[in-house]
């Protein structure tokens, strides 16, 4: 028995915020924010707007196009690191709520931007054991709460939404995620973080740039070439490379590195910032609702973030073709 992909889906806020919005209230400028990031605007979230809120939206469109309905679903995992509640209860059980589905196995997974592939792994495992059957996977960020908005160097980075997965047994190995590599050094913790409860501090997130840059390049670059090598496999068996979306920056040198061309590469930090670990699911659906993303297409995640984290994932997109 094998894990398979076999919808996506994704919610974003109404809300746009451009660069010039930050301008407005801090020592920066449009072109400054540009140049450094690549992101032009992101989307921001209601003050009532959860991220179980978005999460379950997400849900219900990527459960609609596995042609599923909620009952079909026997587990939820959520990424997140900015849950509706501290501690408990999970996101993961408060998307369940809200999507109706009672006496069923849910729980948060916290690997910050890494986290859709951490959720991956752990949905796959589920599955390839015999234990369950249809695994719906969520990442969901209000990110923006996160936020010192007196600190420039890191608030016009991130942004707010959800991305959603099915995760199904198969016994079609054409149609099975290929590989996943999931890893951490906690002795880096301190580039990335953010402090609060045990701190005392305020629970601002914080960062360390040009450290979690140069580490960013060189553990993402060097995570790919090994998934790759693993599966004897080259980037030309690549389709969509999709990477996490934090800088462009970031992404252009790795996808230097790595030798992918633009036509295989997926960008979508320009338009949604970083959202975390809702950022790679997000750019999967926008190269779906695109018509970009084929059935039988093959896929290469790789992320990196707080804790540290980091992961990638090969794997085949068994769902239908969207009709354009």
């Amino acid at each position: 028995m094998y894990a398979s992909l076999i919808s996506i889906g994704a919610y974003v806020p109404n809300e746009i915020r451009t660069n010039q919005w930050f301008a407005d209230r801090m020592d920066t400028t449009d072109e400054w924010i540009t140049k450094r990031t690549g992101i032009s605007t992101r989307r921001i979230s209601k003050k009532d707007e959860l991220a179980s809120d978005m999460g379950a939206e997400a849900s219900r469109l990527a459960i609609s196009r596995a042609n599923m309905t909620i009952d079909d679903i026997d587990m939820i995992i959520c990424a997140t690191i900015s849950p509706d509640y501290y501690c408990m209860p999970s996101t993961a059980c408060v998307i369940a709520d809200k999507l109706g589905r009672k006496n069923i196995m849910a729980m948060d997974i916290s690997a910050a931007c890494t986290g859709f592939v951490y959720a991956l792994s752990v949905a796959r495992a589920f599955i390839e054991s015999g234990t369950k059957q249809n695994v719906l996977i969520v990442g969901s960020e209000k990110a923006t709460q996160l936020m010192d908005y007196d600190d420039r160097t890191i608030c016009p980075l991130f942004g707010d939404g959800a991305g959603a997965a099915v995760i199904s047994a198969t016994d079609d190995k054409t149609d099975a995620i290929v590989d996943i590599n999931c890893s951490s050094d906690g002795g880096l913790q301190e580039l990335l973080l953010t402090p609060g409860i045990g701190s005392g501090e305020k629970q601002y997130m914080q960062m360390k740039g040009n450290e979690t840059f140069k580490v960013a390049v060189r553990t993402l670059t060097n995570d790919v070439k090994m998934i790759l090598a693993k599966n004897n496999l080259t980037t030309k068996d690549i389709d969509h490379f999709v990477p996490h979306q934090a800088n462009y920056r970031i992404l252009k040198a790795v996808g230097e590195n790595l030798g992918f061309d633009d036509s295989q590469k997926v960008i979508t930090v320009h338009k949604y910032g970083n959202t975390s670990s809702a950022s790679i699911p997000m750019a999967i659906n926008d190269i779906y609702e695109s018509g970009r993303l084929k059935q039988g297409d093959t896929l290469l995640l790789d992320a990196f973030g707080g804790g540290l984290t980091w992961g990638s994932a090969v794997l085949n997109f068994a769902g239908k073709t969207i009709d354009k």
